[in-house]
């Protein structure tokens, strides 16, 4: 398939579902579920912590244990999808999710919060990892780029909304209602997934064994076509998580903002992802995706390397804002179109590739994390050299993609 051929909408043969809209209301649903789990609790860790009996860094092993077993359940999902169909792995994964949410609710000590997050996680990595593979058995080409970019909307609004819903609700009924509503929406979500969606597999199921699992995971690997666009996205995803973990000390401690003024600058990030989304919906119909993913990346590498000088030079809050947000614009046009071109060639293994994908952003994320945590003391200085080298790698390692013919 050429990259850049921009085609109609692909849809598969299901006459009861209802529209476009609600197909793409729900895979937004299924893809939002596991960032609103995790970042829903981050107001309440102190909260927890007390509760618990235990210190604030220990529970932030809750976020980390799921992260970890997020990341990792996608590569079993995956594939499992490709063998039966989506239906089945979506609807479970729901219940399991909702399993878990209860235990979570109910736990009294940490071993058991952190029992309920392992549950929670291994249903999550599911609705998360085929939200995608359902997009790609649903659409293509120019319409497959669309969907991911509300996609990406739906999962850039549950991390930046959902810390001032979860401060909410821990303020009016406590941190265990965060729990509540989490399983509602999963319950909620399954029920509108077999409504509007279904089953959506229709091409050739692969076998199921775990030399036909690990063939599949390297022949995508050895592809160009899906490792350049996958990798690419997982650098950028990357530094947008590392935003994420490093806002805080910088907002915070550095400038001395107050949790709900956090809060809200989350939320207004969603509203630069949300016009990036837009914007790149209207950019691939006419530019093609190699060279509106060539802008994005562009658009990143600027936004980071003007963070990294307003640290060393003048390290105040809209001078941040705006670089924050010209990075941003090039995330929100990168994630969607990057994650379509990476997913387009392989309607066979959708579900493996898009698991594989799922799996590489996780890792990204934590690598991410990790690094703007410990390169420098200085937050706004270490997240300018973890954007800046992953938004440089990005567009480097994206000049070697192939030529699409």
């Amino acid at each position: 398939m050429a990259d850049q051929t921009i085609s109609a909408i692909a849809v598969a043969p299901r006459p009861e579902v209802s529209s476009t809209f609600l197909q793409i209301a729900v895979l937004a649903a299924l893809a939002a579920t596991g960032t609103l789990a995790t970042n829903i609790l981050l107001p309440s860790l102190p909260q927890m912590a007390v509760s618990l009996k235990v210190s604030s860094a220990a529970v932030t092993s809750a976020i980390t244990v799921f992260l970890a077993v997020f990341a990792l359940g996608q590569l079993v999902v995956g594939p499992i999808s490709d063998r039966y169909g989506r239906r089945w792995p979506v609807l479970i994964g729901f219940a399991v999710f909702c399993a878990g949410s209860i235990w979570c609710g109910l736990a009294t000590d940490l071993p058991s919060l952190l029992a309920g997050r392992v549950i929670q996680a291994a249903g999550a990595c599911a609705t998360s990892v085929l939200s995608r593979a359902i997009a790609r058995d649903l659409f293509s080409g120019a319409a497959l780029g669309r969907a991911m970019a509300l996609i990406m909307i739906a999962m850039a609004a549950a991390p930046g909304f959902s810390p001032l819903l979860g401060g909410a609700l821990d303020h009016y009924f406590g941190w265990r209602s965060e729990f509540v509503f989490v399983g509602v929406f999963a319950a909620i979500g399954a029920v509108a997934y077999e409504a509007v969606l279904g089953e959506t597999h229709r091409s050739t199921r692969t076998p199921l064994n775990p030399l036909a699992i690990a063939k599949n995971y390297f022949a995508l690997i050895g592809d160009r076509r899906f490792l350049i666009p996958a990798a690419t996205v997982s650098l950028i995803m990357g530094g947008l998580f590392s935003m994420f973990s490093a806002a805080p000390r910088i907002l915070i401690e550095g400038l001395h903002f107050t949790p709900i003024q956090l809060g809200l600058f989350f939320a207004g990030t969603v509203m630069v992802v949300f016009a990036a989304g837009m914007l790149a919906t209207r950019l691939a119909p006419r530019f093609g995706l190699d060279r509106s993913i060539r802008g994005g990346l562009l658009a990143a590498a600027a936004g980071s390397i003007a963070i990294l000088l307003v640290s060393m030079f003048n390290p105040t809050f809209l001078p941040f804002l705006a670089a924050m947000s010209v990075f941003l614009l090039g995330m929100g046009i990168v994630n969607p179109l990057g994650t379509a071109q990476a997913l387009s060639p392989f309607g066979e293994k959708a579900g493996a590739a898009s698991a594989l994908l799922g799996f590489w952003q996780m890792m990204g994320a934590a690598i991410g994390v990790w690094l703007a945590a410990t390169v420098s003391h200085e937050a706004m200085f270490a997240l300018g050299i973890v954007l800046t080298v992953a938004s440089l790698s990005a567009f480097g390692l994206y000049t070697m993609r192939p030529k699409a013919v």
